[in-house]
């Protein structure tokens, strides 16, 4: 079913999803779809709360600012890729409450997940211990999203990398100790 919806919306984006469609596209009745979730805004939350349920682990460079850059150029691939499954999620969570609370609940895990970068930082000797390594990986992403998400500007090849350095920089001074 969570396959159905993922194409539905891959295809056609979060207005033309529906109910129906997703039952169509998932060849089963209706009712069995209102039934489990009674409206797209439960179908969305589940499907977040599977994508949060998958293992995943950021690239290991060697160097805190690969492993930025490399998190970033993900991002930013997930954002480009048509169609990109990443927008529409972030488009739904914005029209269903019950998306946007599994949304949150997604970005929370992933960022947990990325936190691995800033320990192997710490263990290289790269960061002090008392960096925060949300405020960090937060200003390690924020750029890309501001500029995929907000300003719908063209990715740049190198906006990744320069908001890997200008965090990492930004960390090495300080900026994000606790």
């Amino acid at each position: 079913m969570l396959d159905a919806v993922i194409a539905e919306l891959a295809e056609h984006g979060y207005d033309a999803l529906s109910m129906d469609a997703v039952a169509a596209r998932a060849n089963v009745h209706r009712a069995t779809v209102y039934r489990r979730w009674h409206d797209v805004g439960g179908l969305l939350a589940d499907l977040f709360d599977a994508a949060g349920g998958r293992q995943w682990h950021p690239r290991d460079t060697g160097s805190l600012r690969g492993d930025l850059a490399a998190l970033n150029h993900e991002i930013q691939d997930s954002f480009t890729e048509e169609p990109s499954l990443a927008m529409a999620l972030i488009a739904a969570s914005f029209r269903s409450e019950e998306a946007a609370r599994a949304l949150r609940r997604l970005w929370d895990d992933r960022y947990t997940q990325s936190e691995i970068i800033v320990e192997r930082a710490i263990g290289r000797g790269e960061l002090p211990s008392e960096v925060d390594a949300r405020a960090l990986l937060i200003a390690a992403t924020a750029p890309i999203y501001h500029h995929l998400v907000l300003l719908r500007t063209p990715p740049g090849p190198h906006l990744p990398d320069l908001a890997a350095t200008s965090a990492a920089l930004a960390a090495d001074a300080g900026a994000f100790t606790r």
